[in-house]
């Protein structure tokens, strides 16, 4: 932020603080009252979810028009994938964040590289930092090992998320994030089944902007 921003940023406060009658200085009192708002923020109403957030989530993501599967383990994973890509005769080639490359692709009969994907990748895997069940939406954060053109290039986007990951509301899932990365990433992007539009005479397209398929393996049990 450059110097002559700042000093219309602070004149612009100024003026709002004066009309407020309140002095030039932030207190002591009105730090620790913005402090304790943001510690624990007001609870707005939230839709009801019930006992299993699983279940829920996976309703919810069917109805936005999205595919899922449970696996025991992440070792179950690339044969997972095989069986869904076979089944809909897809390619077997796919590229994958980079934290999912030791997994035995080739074992499963699949190509699969790690990295970002080069624009020609027809599938794309990635994991989750959440998935919420109220919308049946994944949370993916973005990062240097996280890219987000894996899930937005691909005409196919394979997500994998852990059980204990699916939270019920999307609170949940951004307080989580304040607690396990400190730091928020640039980007959260939510997906909620295909990209779709109906722009044009409010005919509903798929895979307008963005995968025209996306499948969440959901693993039962964590990693070791």
């Amino acid at each position: 932020m450059s110097l002559d921003t700042s000093r219309a940023r602070a004149a612009i406060l100024g003026r709002i603080r004066s009309a407020q009658g309140r002095g030039g200085a932030i207190t002591d009192v009105e730090r620790a009252q913005v402090d304790a708002y943001l510690a624990k923020p007001p609870r707005a109403p939230r839709p009801t979810v019930g006992d299993d957030v699983v279940v829920h989530f996976e309703a919810q993501a069917q109805r936005m028009s999205a595919t899922t599967e449970r696996v025991a383990t992440l070792a179950d994973a690339p044969a997972a994938v095989a069986r869904y890509l076979a089944a809909h005769g897809l390619p077997t080639q796919a590229v994958c964040w980079p934290a999912l490359g030791g997994l035995d692709w080739g074992g499963a009969g699949l190509s699969v590289r790690a990295g970002p994907p080069t624009g020609d990748d027809r599938v794309g895997i990635t994991g989750a930092f959440a998935a919420v069940a109220e919308t049946g939406t994944l949370v993916l954060a973005s990062g240097p090992e996280t890219h987000a053109s894996t899930h937005l290039l691909p005409e196919t986007h394979v997500a994998i998320v852990e059980r204990g990951r699916v939270v019920a509301h999307y609170e949940d899932a951004f307080a989580r994030a304040r607690a396990e990365l400190g730091v928020l990433p640039r980007a959260f992007n939510l997906v909620s089944g295909p990209s779709r539009t109906a722009d044009i005479e409010q005919t509903l397209v798929l895979g307008a902007h963005g995968p025209y398929r996306v499948h969440v393996l959901v693993v039962e049990q964590p990693a070791p």
